[in-house]
This record gives C-alpha cells, structure tokens and sequence, in this order.
C-alpha cells in the first residue's frame, strides 16, 4: 500500500528527496512532523466547519492550513528520511 501511494505522489515527494546532499535524522523528527501536520489539518477543518460558508474570506487559511497539514503527513508517512530531515533543514554543511 505505501509503494502505491508513493507512486502516486511521486511529484511532490521527488522535490524533498532529491539531491545527493548528506542529511541528519531523527526519529523525534518525523513523530513531530505527524503531530503538526494532524493539528494543522483538524485546524483547517476547524476554521471550515465553524465558517459555515458564510464568508469566502474564511478559505484562506483552510488552504493555507490545509496544505501544510496534508503535505506534512505525506512526508511523514511515506516520504524517506531524507524528505524529513530536508522539511527540518537538517542538512550536513
């Protein structure tokens, strides 16, 4: 199952896991990288539900919120380690 998903967003994985740059993981890492890509989408949804459709000024940060929270957990779930310790910046220099 995750070779299927990882084949379907190959696109937007390919752009975190490119490069043959040294990287530094941490499990502690993708734990964090879960966690608030789970409060950045029940945030979004939040804002959703409550807007009520009332004002489309409200998508913004559905969006905004939104994206960050499903990107997070994409790369938390399926992406390498390499894609998690490029989402940190813990890049060997």
């Amino acid at each position: 199952m995750k070779s299927l998903f990882r084949n379907i967003f190959s696109p937007i994985l390919n752009i975190f896991e490119s490069g043959n740059d040294e990287y530094l993981y941490k499990k502690s890492h993708r734990i964090i990288l879960i966690v608030m890509g789970i409060l950045f989408t029940g945030l979004a949804s939040l804002v959703y539900v409550l807007a009520e459709g009332e004002d489309i000024g409200y998508l913004l940060p559905v969006v905004v919120f939104g994206g960050a929270g499903l990107l997070s957990l994409l790369i938390g779930f399926i992406g390498e380690d390499k894609a998690v310790a490029k989402i940190w910046g813990s890049g060997i220099k």
